[in-house]
């Protein structure tokens, strides 16, 4: 990828974007409608962050044209029923073709789930989160994709958290892309039009 493809981009609408999503309009709705967006609904951040896991070793935007799939096969991304899940379930899920057929995430899912409803029942798992990050998004300022880095100290340390607690696939490189994804961080560059509109608020 040459410097000029690695820096906002404009489109037929004249606004400029980040250019990860090409042309393609389900990334671009992607982009423009949820990536970066300030996410502070703990079921939600559970949906992302397992959907995240299942992204290792594939692109996003394979995950995100299955994601109606993942949602249909996974009780809508509701830890309590996920959490209950045995067996026979995660047999049946390894027969679904429109998922990614991987047991150890499948399972994953599972395991995370359950630590998932420990957090929520005490601090609320949207609070914990965001409590990394006192309340509000980091605002970066980067003029193009190469300065944007893979992992931080702080994924590091969210995602050795959440190992401790039993999550699983949520190496330090997964929780970036998810801390980016759910607006945890503003990784939107400096001349996208979405940069200014996801600095986000304070937490409520």
């Amino acid at each position: 990828m040459n410097e000029v493809l690695k820096r906002a981009i404009s489109h037929e609408d004249g606004l400029l974007r980040c250019p990860w999503p090409g042309h393609d309009p389900v990334y671009l709705a992607y982009h423009d409608q949820e990536w970066g967006a300030p996410e502070r609904d703990s079921r939600a951040l559970y949906e992302k962050l397992v959907l995240d896991g299942f992204q290792a070793g594939l692109s996003w935007i394979a995950i995100l044209r299955k994601r109606d799939n993942f949602r249909a096969a996974f009780d809508g991304f509701d830890p309590l029923k996920i959490a209950a899940y045995d067996e026979d379930k995660i047999a049946s899920l390894m027969q679904d073709a429109g998922i990614v057929r991987n047991r150890a995430k499948i399972a994953g899912a599972v395991a995370s789930a359950r630590a998932y409803l420990e957090i929520e029942a005490g601090q609320g798992f949207a609070h914990y989160l965001w409590d990394f990050v006192d309340g509000r998004p980091i605002v970066n300022h980067f003029a193009s994709l190469s300065e944007v880095p893979a992992a931080t100290p702080l994924s590091e340390k969210i995602s050795r958290d959440l190992k401790r607690r039993g999550f699983k696939f949520c190496g330090p490189t997964i929780i970036y892309a998810f801390m980016q994804a759910v607006g945890m961080v503003n990784d939107h560059l400096v001349d996208c039009w979405r940069h200014a509109q996801c600095a986000g608020e304070p937490h409520p």
